[in-house]
């Protein structure tokens, strides 16, 4: 796999994104892979190769989904306590 995701996981760190990395793009990698696995023209070893990026790219996806979701909740939690103290 190339280093192309430009992102890094550790499982106790979580998700490290690098500045430039986009999470469309990321998407948009993904489905490139899915369609040229799909195509059925690629030998059988390039394919498990496509398949190990689309499934650390989807681990990049899901941790920085995960991630804005817990600033969403801090967020909600923030505005509920600042609401009770007017």
């Amino acid at each position: 796999m190339s280093n192309s995701g430009r992102a890094s996981i550790s499982k106790n760190k979580g998700f490290t994104p690098e500045p430039d990395w986009n999470y469309e793009a990321t998407v948009a990698q993904i489905e490139a892979i899915v369609e040229r696995v799909e195509s059925g023209e690629l030998e059988l070893a390039e394919v498990f190769d496509q398949f190990t990026a689309a499934v650390e790219y989807l681990r990049q996806c899901e941790s920085f989904l995960s991630q804005r979701q817990q600033q969403v909740n801090l967020l909600l939690e923030t505005l509920d306590e600042v609401s009770f103290e007017f």
